[in-house]
């Protein structure tokens, strides 16, 4: 099984090592389990081999691990880029290479999860397989497995609740099986926090909190250490403050019942972070203004959370708070952990919750929370809980004190400068103040008002004008209360309720003192009953796992040696059984029938098969069927007739009860039709009577009536010359406003004609100076060409001449010249004009420019080329060397080719090239 393991690891075959897994626990799993267990230790460390070769072997493993998804296919783009280039890149090649190696890694964790689920003899396997799952996830960074790895154990476990009659199941009462289980719940929790996946961190939470409610048992304390110290993280980054306290306060009790090697140092700073957080919490509740249905949700929820946080609360209709704030610094006071904490918190403890300094509180808030951030970091080793950092809490302590110092402020001023209050509070701009306190008033803690244009802040209840509308009886009401009160005071009684009073609060002092010590006592005695608890599972733990181990080795040996024998034994007896009830049942058939007929269908000792018991039995059942289907069409109509009959006997009876009835409801009709006439008749005789009786008051009547009219249309006269007079003044300003808005109109046309003429000029300015330029530069080109044709003229003048004082020299030759009379074959010399700069550098405009001897070219064009010139010949020396290849050499007296002396043919070059 090993050689079939490591040949599917190298061709990387996963479903086929899946499969014959599969059929190798079949064999394994009653006989020899140590065997199955080592195959599949062989197949993870292969698997696990080759995905480190080949991340060693890449040299970019960050881009060949940079897949969102490794059961995902390739990318369309990545097909595409394979098939149109015909090279594959570095990048590319360290993909194919590593991530198929680390996708076949992470289907034999799955694989191999899938065949150790719901196995009691293979759980430790199964524990390690997960949390190397969850190691790989957590060094390679991925989430998305990591969420389908948590989903996998968590259907395993569901399916394991599910069957419950299922063969080697696990069985979660046992105390080594809920250990690994809790243990795997664990190490997922530490990875998703790790990842930062906190909302499957949650989802672990209430893993862990489901087995420890299905077992009835708590777990260790150093694992409800590390549940609660996460379950605080998961609680601070989704900023549920109070939830997150609560956890903290667990942790502490834990900190401090369990761990007798914390020192004073880390449980100061445990404490410390507990009150933090605990005033971390706003000091208002949200849900204010809610609807019912809202207020239940969040009740549901706050139930929900103190379950996971193991708080125990009433869940009673009428019981809104849950976990309030109130109730945590309660909590605090009652068990002891304001004593634990550093001077610093316990003063702005006192600060924020108990005194009264409207004015000062900030900057002693200020000076406090700068020494409470300093404090924090790591803890001993004795301490489950790695690190403390108080200086996460110090925004939500600065917007505590900004809402305690509104509320105090509220208490003592009405009016308030806007620029006053920012000197007050130093933590935040007036901005930030303003939010702070938009979201106080939102929520019934303040009741305040911000006046821009007069830059003062008004405390009180400002109500809104539909809010005095509403409650305009219940504040009428209560004014005319306070007026009663002050025209008729209440006399004063003295009462005994003010001789016991001072009495009355020692007695409650003592008394709450006493219940505090009881209740104190009480939690000891608890601490101390679960921990003689622990102590005796812990014995009964070890007894039963010694006896345990004895059984299985017991166990294990009888398996082996029974197995044969049960499954032979087995399938005999199966046959047997199968036979024996096929024949008892063609007996019992046939005894039925022997019955009914009055005979025996056979005869005593004789010998029957099972086919002839068959074709019986079949043939009665069919003559039974037959009989039954007679009996029930005759039963169906005998009731046929019967309903018939039923019918024509009821017909004439219904027909005299119906004509009984019609007669008793119209006398009913007439007698009330006649008590309606009597009733109206007796109506109008009282309503004339009313009549004349009101009558003599009618003059009176119109009188008032006219008097009302009369003061009412006078008042409409006033109330019309009013708004005549104000609709007047109205007209006027808004003439005048719209005199006042063409005058303005009129001045800003006119200013914008004023500058689009001035633009215009300056454009038509611009224009004239451009055609002038253009001008110049035309004239300027026109007698620089006219310069340039005069010196291209004098040019081929002087090449003229040149030409003809050649062919001259080349037509003599016998004549040689002799040295002594150079002067009769030397040209007169000839005066060479400069050339234009303009001309020389670039042609003029819209030509292209044409070299020399290209033109020299075009010039004589059409004559026949005269012969080569000796170049070896000078004015009136003879060179009577044999002309070799190559040879170029000139004499400095013969003119060059534009008519003017020329030194040595190298110099002249050097010059040539360096004027191009």
């Amino acid at each position: 099984m090993s050689k079939y393991v490591e040949l599917c690891v190298d061709m990387r075959r996963g479903r086929h090592a899946k499969d014959g897994l599969i059929q190798y626990r079949g064999i394994c799993q009653q006989v020899n389990i140590t065997s199955l267990e080592e195959v599949i230790k062989h197949f993870m460390q292969l698997a696990t081999e080759k995905a480190e070769l080949a991340r060693n072997q890449a040299q970019a493993l960050e881009e060949a691990l940079d897949i969102d998804d490794l059961e995902a296919d390739k990318r369309p783009e990545d097909l595409m880029l394979s098939y149109v280039s015909g090279e594959k890149g570095k990048d590319r090649s360290d993909r194919e290479l590593v991530t198929p190696w680390f996708k076949f890694l992470w289907e034999t964790y799955r694989t191999v999860l899938e065949i150790l689920r719901n196995n009691s003899r293979l759980e430790a396997l199964y524990a390690m397989t997960a949390h190397r799952a969850f190691q790989f996830c957590k060094q390679y960074k991925r989430t998305t497995e990591f969420r389908r790895l948590c989903e996998i154990i968590r259907n395993h476990l569901a399916n394991l609740n599910k069957y419950r009659d299922q063969r080697d199941r696990p069985d979660l009462a046992a105390p080594e099986s809920l250990q690994l289980y809790l243990d795997t719940r664990f190490e997922q929790l530490k990875v998703a926090t790790e990842l930062e996946l906190w909302q499957e961190a949650f989802r672990s939470i209430e893993d862990i909190h489901g087995l420890m409610c299905m077992v009835k048992k708590t777990p260790k304390p150093s694992l409800m250490v590390v549940y609660y110290s996460k379950l605080s993280e998961i609680f601070w980054m989704s900023s549920n403050h109070l939830y997150h306290a609560y956890a903290w306060l667990k942790l502490f009790s834990l900190q401090k019942s369990f761990n007798k090697n914390l020192n004073q140092k880390d449980l100061q700073l445990i404490a410390s972070s507990v009150v933090l957080a605990a005033l971390s919490v706003p000091p208002y509740d949200r849900s204010y203004g809610a609807s019912h249905l809202e207020l239940e949700n969040e009740k549901e929820r706050s139930l929900r959370v103190a379950s996971l946080i193991a708080f125990d609360v009433e869940s009673k209709p009428e019981n809104r708070e849950v976990l309030s704030r109130s109730s945590l610094l309660l909590d605090l006071a009652s068990k002891g952990v304001m004593t634990c904490v550093t001077q610093e918190v316990k003063d702005l403890y006192l600060i924020l919750e108990h005194e009264f300094l409207p004015l000062d509180l900030a900057l002693k808030v200020q000076a406090l929370l700068a020494k409470i951030s300093k404090l924090g970091g790591k803890l001993s080793s004795a301490s489950s809980v790695p690190e403390v950092q108080l200086s996460q809490y110090v925004p939500s302590l600065e917007k505590l004190a900004a809402l305690r110092l509104l509320q105090r402020i509220s208490q003592v001023y009405q009016t308030m400068n806007i620029d006053n209050l920012s000197r007050i509070i130093p933590f935040f701009d007036f901005s930030i103040v303003e939010k702070i306190s938009v979201d106080a008033v939102k929520n019934n803690f303040l009741a305040m008002k911000v006046d821009y244009r007069k830059g003062a802040i008004f405390f009180g209840n400002k109500s809104l004008e539909s809010e005095g509308l509403r409650d305009h009886l219940s504040m009428f009401a209560e004014s005319l209360s306070k007026a009663r009160v002050m025209m008729y005071p209440p006399v004063k009684r003295i009462s005994k309720l003010a001789e016991t009073l001072p009495d009355l609060v020692d007695v409650v002092e003592k008394e709450h003192k006493r219940l505090l010590a009881r209740k104190s006592i009480i939690e000891k005695r608890k601490e101390e009953q679960e921990r003689q608890l622990l102590e005796m599972e812990r014995e009964e733990e070890a007894k039963r796992l010694k006896l345990q181990k004895i059984n299985e080795e017991a166990e294990q040996k009888r398996l082996a040696i029974e197995f044969e024998q049960m499954k032979n034994q087995r399938i005999r007896r199966e046959i047997e059984e199968r036979e024996h009830e096929e024949a008892k049942a063609m007996l019992q058939e046939a005894g039925k029938l022997s019955k009914k007929k009055g005979k025996k269908p056979f005869g005593e000792g004789e010998k029957v098969s099972k086919k002839t018991l068959m074709e019986l039995v079949l043939s009665e059942q069919l003559r039974e069927k037959q009989e039954m289907e007679k009996k029930l069409q005759k039963l169906a109509k005998t009731m046929d007739y019967l309903e018939r009959a039923k019918r024509e006997e009821a017909a004439p009876l219904i027909e005299a009860a119906f004509q009984r009835r019609l007669a008793e409801e119209e006398a009913l009709h007439e007698l009330e039709q006649q008590q309606e006439i009597d009733v109206s008749r007796q109506r109008h005789a009282g309503d004339l009577e009313e009549k004349r009786r009101l009558g003599r008051m009618l003059e009176n009547k119109k009188i008032f009536q006219e008097r009302v009219l009369s003061h009412r249309r006078a008042e409409y006269d006033r109330l019309r010359e009013e708004r005549e007079e104000r609709i007047n003044l109205i007209i006027q300003s808004r003439k005048q406003e719209r005199e006042a808005k063409r005058k303005m109109t009129y001045f800003l046309r006119s200013e914008e004609e004023r500058q689009k003429r001035l633009r215009e000029e300056e454009e038509a300015r611009k224009l004239e100076e451009m055609e002038r330029r253009k001008k110049e530069e035309a004239e300027r080109k026109a007698k620089l060409d006219e310069i340039a044709e005069k010196q291209r003229q004098r040019e081929r003048e002087l090449e003229e001449k040149e030409r003809q004082w050649r062919d001259e020299v080349l037509g003599r030759p016998a004549a040689v010249p002799s040295r002594t009379e150079p002067s009769a074959m030397t040209p007169p010399p000839v005066e060479v004009a400069p050339a234009a700069p303009a001309a020389a550098a670039a042609p003029s405009g819209g030509e292209k420019y044409v070299p020399r001897h290209k033109r020299m070219a075009a010039a004589e064009s059409g004559a026949q080329a005269p012969p080569e010139t000796d170049k070896w010949s000078g004015g009136g020396r003879m060179d009577d060397r044999t002309p070799q290849q190559g040879d170029r050499w000139r004499d400095d007296r013969k003119p060059s080719f534009g008519g003017a002396a020329s030194r040595s043919t190298w110099q002249s070059s050097r010059e040539r090239e360096r004027g191009r």
